[in-house]
C-alpha cells in the first residue's frame, strides 16, 4: 500500500515537473518572440522561469531517490557480502539524513528571512524560491528512512542494496571489455578458427 502510494506521488511530480516545463518553454519562447518581432516582452518571462527551473530540480532529485538513479560507483559495494552491503547502506543513508537536515534547516532559515521580500518584478515572496530546497528536504527525507527501514527488516533483495547507477560512459565502457574478453577467449579457443571435419564425401 505505501509502495503504490509512493508510486502515485512521483507519477504526480513527473507530471508536475511535465507542466512546469511547458510553462517555462511557453514564457521563454514567447518573450524571444515579442522581443524581436514586436519590440516587446513578458516583464516576468525571466523571473518566473528561473524560479521554475529551481523548483523542477529539486523535484526531479525527489524522483531520482525514489528510482535510486543518483550516479555512483559499485566497484566495492558489488563485491561485498550481504551483511558488507547492508552496513553500508545504512551508513550512506546517515549520511545523507544529515546533510539532507542541513539543507533543510538552511533552507527554511532563507525561506523565513526572506518571507516578506518581494520579488522585484511578480512582486510574490522571495520565500517561494527557497521553500523549493525545505519540500525536497522533507520528501527526501522520508524516503531515505523508508530505504534504510526495508534494508534493516530484509525486505530488500541483494541487488537492490547497491542503491548506485554506473554512469553511461562506465556501462559502456565495461560492455566493451566484456566483449573483447569473450573474443579473446574464443581465439584461444583449441578449436580456434580451424575448420570443422566434414562427415563425408
Amino acid at each position: 500500500m505505501l509502495n503504490k502510494l509512493i508510486e502515485r506521488y512521483c507519477q504526480f511530480l513527473n507530471v508536475t515537473i511535465a507542466a512546469a516545463m511547458a510553462v517555462m518553454v511557453v514564457l521563454v519562447f514567447g518573450n524571444v518572440v515579442m522581443r524581436y518581432g514586436f519590440n516587446s516582452g513578458i516583464a516576468i518571462s525571466e523571473e518566473i522561469s528561473r524560479w521554475l527551473f529551481v523548483w523542477i530540480t529539486f523535484l526531479g532529485a525527489i524522483v531520482a531517490i525514489k528510482e535510486n538513479a543518483h550516479l555512483g560507483t559499485d566497484m566495492l559495494v558489488s563485491r561485498l557480502p550481504v551483511l558488507g552491503k547492508k552496513v553500508c547502506l545504512v551508513l550512506g543513508h546517515l549520511l545523507m539524513l544529515f546533510i539532507t537536515w542541513l539543507f533543510f534547516d538552511g533552507s527554511l532559515q532563507q525561506a523565513k528571512i526572506n518571507w516578506d521580500v518581494e520579488a522585484p518584478v511578480s512582486g510574490l515572496s522571495v520565500a517561494i524560491f527557497y521553500a523549493s530546497g525545505v519540500f525536497f528536504s522533507v520528501c527526501a527525507a522520508l524516503l531515505l528512512l523508508l530505504q534504510m527501514v526495508r534494508a534493516l527488516s530484509g525486505q530488500l533483495s541483494e541487488a537492490e542494496l547497491v542503491m548506485v547507477k554506473e554512469s553511461e560512459e562506465q556501462a559502456e565502457l565495461e560492455a566493451l571489455q566484456a566483449e573483447l574478453a569473450r573474443e579473446n577467449a574464443h581465439s584461444h579457443s583449441p578449436l580456434g578458427d580451424k575448420p570443422l571435419p566434414h562427415a563425408g564425401k
